[in-house]
């Protein structure tokens, strides 16, 4: 199997950056903490529930029952809503961008916006649309008022007593809303793996029955995050991320040169961000897309402070898309260089020039080469992330799985909603 993702450092060293890039010898000691932590983990991802987020890429005796609950949907539903925000939603929503699918339309709901449900609810076919009910405290706000919505609609197109085969959902163990609601309603709720927090649920359940509904190959999923398991180089991403963070750089910049790849920047920014930001300490994540935002934020990036480290996402592009023919050009010096070059080309050319110009600035790059946006890639990069973040957070002294201040939010808001308090007040 060829390599899912090819992961460069090169520009991330003081030999091409110059002075403020940092050396090997400076990531020495993080760099054997960090590969003797990974090759814990690659042994733990077996035996210990808490790194199951990883342990997953090597499951396989859960795909036969996924597989059947897919197929059934496929069979019954041209349309399916995912109910599902943060971890529930964005990995599935990530699959769904980058990879064409070849099931079910899939709508996921992966942010609260007024509006948004009702048009989606308005497009679909009811008679013909299953619903994910995806939460793993089976509490989320955003998912149980949608819920709450829903069924009743659901209910009043295909009767009460058939609203049971179109609803499964996805929760913990115990007493919490959506299973009260399951009890009520009569559909069946599926177990979330209790020790493993929805940012890094991709692997599990969670993202892969979304994938098998989109009919996408979820064993080459699994297999491509294996692969990077089995052979990653994320210690020394670790060790250099926490190592710049360290040297002044507490901004991630993850610029991906392809449409696809937009909402797996997303899905990286929720896992970095809230696995890392605790106690004072934490790297920002800021999010770009190429070519477009060479042309907006690209200055702040070359001239601006020197605070952030890049990660280029760069699919193969080259050749690819229409072609700007010759004859179009002849006569037009002015133009000449474009004649043969396709739209790939120009999109290739623009994620060298920007690497290029980053390292002209002295601002530390690394560039992740997918041979492929496909299944396996897509599980790599995956994969990759989640090493990089636990083993970041290791090097950084905080807790890569809790959320503490995030539900302290979660608690604020149910309180102004029991109260009517919902409006930002002066």
């Amino acid at each position: 199997m060829r390599p899912p993702i090819l992961h460069t450092t090169q520009h991330c060293y003081a030999e091409s950056v110059g002075s403020d890039g940092l050396t090997t010898s400076a990531l020495s000691q993080d760099l054997e903490k960090a590969t003797n932590r990974v090759a814990a983990l690659r042994g733990a991802a077996g035996d210990d529930a808490t790194f199951n987020c990883i342990g997953a890429a090597r499951w396989e005796d859960d795909l036969a029952d996924l597989s059947r609950i897919a197929d059934d949907f496929r069979g019954r539903f041209d349309d399916v809503v995912l109910l599902g925000i943060g971890g529930s939603g964005l990995a599935a929503k990530a699959l769904a961008t980058a990879l064409p699918g070849r099931g079910c339309r899939l709508h996921v709901m992966a942010n609260l916006q007024p509006g948004r449900l009702e048009e989606v609810l308005e497009r679909v076919d009811l008679e013909r649309t299953g619903f994910l009910m995806i939460s793993k405290s089976g509490s989320t706000v955003e998912v149980i008022a949608q819920a709450l919505i829903v069924l009743p609609r659901l209910e009043a197109v295909v009767g009460r007593s058939a609203v049971a085969d179109c609803v499964l959902a996805v929760a913990v163990q115990g007493d919490n809303p959506l299973r009260t609601l399951a009890r009520s309603w009569g559909f069946p709720v599926l177990d979330h793996p209790p020790k493993v927090a929805g940012r890094y649920s991709v692997l599990t359940l969670v993202g892969m029955l979304p994938a098998l509904i989109l009919g996408l190959d979820v064993a080459a999923i699994r297999q491509g995050a294996a692969a990077v398991l089995g052979a990653s180089d994320a210690s020394e991403a670790a060790a250099l991320m926490a190592g710049y963070y360290r040297a002044g750089r507490p901004i991630s910049v993850m610029l991906a040169y392809d449409e696809r790849l937009r909402w797996f920047t997303q899905w990286y920014a929720q896992l970095w961000a809230e696995s890392l930001g605790k106690a004072g300490l934490g790297m920002t994540p800021v999010t770009a897309l190429g070519p477009v935002d060479q042309h907006s934020q690209l200055q702040l990036y070359l001239d601006g402070p020197a605070d952030k480290v890049f990660t280029i996402l760069v699919p193969p592009a080259q050749g690819t898309g229409l072609t700007v023919t010759p004859e179009q050009v002849a006569g037009i010096a002015a133009l000449d260089y474009l004649g043969g070059r396709s739209i790939g080309d120009i999109v290739a050319a623009s994620a060298r020039a920007t690497v290029e110009t980053l390292v002209a600035h002295k601002r530390p790059v690394r560039v992740i080469t997918l041979p492929a946006v496909d299944e396996a890639a897509m599980g790599g990069l995956f994969m990759h992330f989640m090493l990089e973040t636990i083993l970041t957070a290791d090097l950084l002294g905080v807790n890569p799985f809790d959320q503490p201040a995030v539900d302290e939010g979660k608690v604020r808001a149910r309180d102004y909603l029991k109260a009517g308090r919902v409006a930002l007040e002066p």
